[in-house]
């Protein structure tokens, strides 16, 4: 147990490396994340893939998928990676408690697509949760693409979601692995905690561990903190539980640079600042020669200028002003003075550029109707639309299959006028991500309150929130 509990108000300790689901931190897209699997896995979308770095949440996501999904829907957790082809086939027929000979792998297979073929008529579902997908065989993915195919002529009978490194995508990009990448309908990135998102994510786990006075650590820490720890939540659970302890230790109920400073000099993953590095280096240079030591001296402190959470803006010199040159007018002659005439109104700068324009037009709806209409007017709709107008988000996807965006379509318009609906493909490093979007309103607010007006299904599978057409040009 943390020494400093009592010291600060908590009830627990609130940065905890182990998942606790009641520590589940929705900011940073992480509750957009959730929301998008549960309705994959309850819509039949096949196999789905999340990819993070070591230390950014994955299993964590994992555990509240687990404890969100409705009671019809039946979860297999696999957390072994070192399964052979015919060991993970067993160990899913194993949690179904299904009885079978194992001499024969198609008799499992038979077996275990008559269990769920049972399953599906009572109305229930199955999808297996696979941990650590990146170190697994080969031979053992190209099984999990054959359980995939389990289906009857119109239903997946198995839902897989792969959790992995970002190892796992260099594997799917291997020859041998394109079938299974073809699979995939969802792919997911638990990407770093900026700054600000790194200090909601301290205010939030202190509050779930029951402090309740004003925010502890500083904004010059919480800075310091999220740098060291490249955005990762789990180093940054290591660095925040360090500074409190060292708040704690001096008998103060704040954490500021110093105490964050302390906890990045006691950890092994942090590399040290240039604040913290020897000044061997510049003595040898020093010694190389006046000279040289005072013109690196001069390069380098504009540099260090910049390390300060609060930069100061730079000196700007202004130039003298020109000679000015001899009136041209003068040799005119002078006319009567006429009314003016007003100006013609000035075009409206154009809203998008020409290579958003370019980056827009390079995705292709291919044969689907739906979504080639829903592109036209979506562009229409961000060439028109002021900087402070809103629209509803409803998901962001890695997948960009455009017969994926069409079904996604049909389905919308049976809940929703489908006129409403917006589609903005987001080009990055030569390919896209899908932007799902719902209604135009007038500011945030309006938003916000259409949002709570959508169908239950909606606000059940997607965190809503309220997104300017700024932000969306912004993306583009």
């Amino acid at each position: 147990m943390a020494l400093y509990l009592e010291h600060f108000g908590l009830r627990e300790p609130p940065f905890r490396i182990t998942p606790h689901t009641d520590f589940f931190f929705e900011g940073a897209d992480r509750g957009a994340t959730l929301d998008a699997l549960l309705y994959a896995i309850q819509h039949e979308e096949g196999i789905v893939k999340v990819v993070g770095e070591v230390g950014s949440g994955k299993t964590l996501l994992c555990r509240v998928l687990i404890e969100r999904l409705p009671k019809n829907v039946e979860t297999i957790y696999l957390a072994n990676p070192s399964f052979t082809r015919d060991e993970i086939l067993y160990a899913v027929a194993e949690e179904l408690k299904i009885e079978f000979s194992r001499e024969r792998v198609t008799i499992a297979l038979r077996a275990l697509q008559d269990r769920l073929i049972a399953s599906y008529g009572k109305g229930q579902r199955t999808v297996i949760l696979i941990d650590e997908a990146h170190a697994m065989p080969e031979e053992t993915l190209e099984q999990v693409r054959l359980l995939s195919n389990i289906e009857t002529s119109r239903h997946k009978l198995l839902q897989i979601v792969l959790f992995g490194q970002p190892e796992l995508d260099e594997m799917l990009a291997l020859p041998g692995m394109r079938q299974l990448k073809d699979r995939i309908t969802h792919s997911f990135r638990m990407r770093p905690l900026s700054q600000v998102e790194a200090s909601n994510y301290l205010t939030f786990r202190m509050r779930a561990a029951g402090y309740r006075g004003p925010d502890i650590f500083a904004p010059e820490a919480v800075a310091l903190i999220a740098r060291a720890a490249d955005g990762l939540s789990r180093r940054i659970n290591i660095l925040a539980d360090k500074a409190l302890l060292s708040a704690f230790s001096e008998g103060t109920h704040a954490v500021s640079t110093r105490q964050a400073r302390a906890a990045i000099a006691d950890s092994e993953f942090a590399p040290r600042s240039r604040a913290q590095r020897p000044v061997a280096a510049f003595a040898a240079v020093g010694a190389a020669g006046l000279a040289l030591g005072l013109t690196l001296a001069w390069l380098l402190v504009p540099r260090e200028a910049a390390a300060p959470a609060t930069p100061t803006a730079p000196a700007v010199r202004t130039p003298a002003p020109a000679a000015e040159p001899a009136p041209v007018v003068a040799a005119v002659p002078a006319v009567p003075a006429v009314p003016a005439v007003p100006a013609a109104p000035a075009a409206p700068p154009a809203l998008l550029q020409h290579e958003q324009l370019s980056r827009l037009a390079g995705y292709s709806a291919g044969r689907n109707p739906l979504l080639r209409a829903r592109l036209e007017a979506t562009r229409a709709r961000l060439e028109a639309e002021p900087d402070e107008r809103y629209s509803i988000d409803l998901y962001i996807s890695d997948n960009s299959d455009a017969a994926r965006v069409e079904r996604f379509l049909m389905r919308a318009r049976d809940l929703v006028p489908l006129d409403e609906v917006f589609v903005v493909p987001v080009e990055s490093g030569g390919r896209y991500r899908i932007w799902a979007l719902y209604g135009v309103y007038p500011d945030h607010e309006a938003a916000r309150q259409a949002a709570q007006r959508l169908p239950p299904k909606y606000q059940h599978a997607f965190r809503t929130e309220p997104r300017s057409f700024a932000e969306l040009r912004r993306a583009l």
